[in-house]
């Protein structure tokens, strides 16, 4: 087993974590559709989660694959991942047996709850960047990963996931979302397009 292998067996498995609870919750929310209002800003709130987790898995294979085994890096990967756990577990409403006719309102939940999911998926994300910055500080070889794209990606990122955890006005919040859901689904399909482009792969034969 590689150091790679070894780190991820553990990193890959807190996130893994953090999907089952989101489509967990999305599944018992459909359990219980009869007495759910969906709305739309819960569910797109959720599409928001769900890409930045592919985004973590995509992210652990670029920047750690070559990192050395060291418990540090063990421990970053526990309070990255957590975080983003906190994150996922809190996007959809818990549903308990108890008060069976007690109508749940996803959007009233997103308004109750859109400052602790958007501040854990900026602090996941943050705690990255800083790494990377620091990485880039001992490495010039790391600096090359800070690429005008980059920059304007995180910066981006951070201003629409701050905005949408702590604005006051909800018209503020709604457009930051939006906007921060349109680029990271830009983000998708130009991967998409890039691995389309590039021939795919070779079937196995």
């Amino acid at each position: 087993m590689s150091d790679f292998e070894f780190f991820f067996s553990f990193y890959g498995l807190l996130l893994g974590l953090s999907v089952a609870e989101l489509t967990g919750g999305f599944a018992r929310l459909l359990h219980e559709r009869h007495r759910v209002r969906f709305g739309w800003l819960t569910p797109l709130l959720a599409l928001f989660v769900a890409i930045d987790l592919a985004t973590f898995w995509n992210q652990a294979w670029r920047f750690f694959r070559e990192a050395p085994f060291n418990p540090a890096l063990l421990l970053i990967g526990l309070v990255i991942a957590a975080t983003f756990y906190v994150a996922a577990s809190v996007t959809f409403p818990r549903v308990t047996a108890e008060g069976v006719e007690t109508r749940i309102d996803l959007d009233e939940h997103f308004w109750a709850h859109r400052r602790v999911v958007f501040g854990c998926v900026l602090a996941a994300n943050a705690m990255v960047w800083i790494l990377l910055g620091l990485l880039a500080l001992a490495d010039p070889a790391w600096a090359g990963f800070w690429t005008p794209r980059l920059i304007f990606g995180v910066v981006l990122f951070a201003a629409c996931t701050a905005t949408a955890a702590f604005a006051p006005r909800r018209g503020v919040v709604i457009g930051a979302l939006v906007l921060v859901l349109a680029y990271t689904l830009w983000n998708m399909v130009r991967a998409g397009y890039l691995l389309f482009s590039s021939g795919v792969w070779s079937p196995a034969v």
